[in-house]
């Protein structure tokens, strides 16, 4: 089972980390001409920015507290925040009308949810 936390927790860190760093460093121009960057044209680039950063921490936070030991209760806490970004997400892209964006966050969800059922239980 720790195994299987373990690849959650690096999936959901390798998707923080690549939206992140798209959010952050790609013109907000750029990401809205890009499949599911859409909703990026109607936000504010300080709000693009500010949830790439958020990203770039949830990347952080899913996997260094663990491996290094100290404070590991943050990545079942980490993993709860990014639920709370998903579900954002998908409120966003469903009010869009974009199910297969809907679908994919879905997953990123269920996959969290895991980690940190998982990591606030027994391993």
């Amino acid at each position: 089972m720790n195994t299987a936390l373990w690849i959650g927790a690096g999936l959901l860190a390798a998707v923080a980390l690549t939206g992140g760093f798209t959010k952050v460093f790609v013109p907000t121009a750029k990401l809205a001409e890009a499949p599911g960057g859409q909703w990026t044209g109607d936000a504010g680039d300080g709000f693009v920015k500010a949830l790439g950063g958020l990203e770039l921490l949830a990347a952080v936070g899913l996997i260094l507290p663990a491996a290094v030991g100290v404070a590991p209760v943050m990545v079942p806490v980490t993993a709860v925040c990014w639920v709370l970004l998903m579900v954002g997400a998908m409120v966003t892209h469903g009010r869009r009308g974009e199910a297969k964006f809907v679908a994919l966050n879905l997953v990123y969800l269920a996959l969290a949810v895991f980690v940190a059922v998982g990591r606030f239980g027994p391993w």
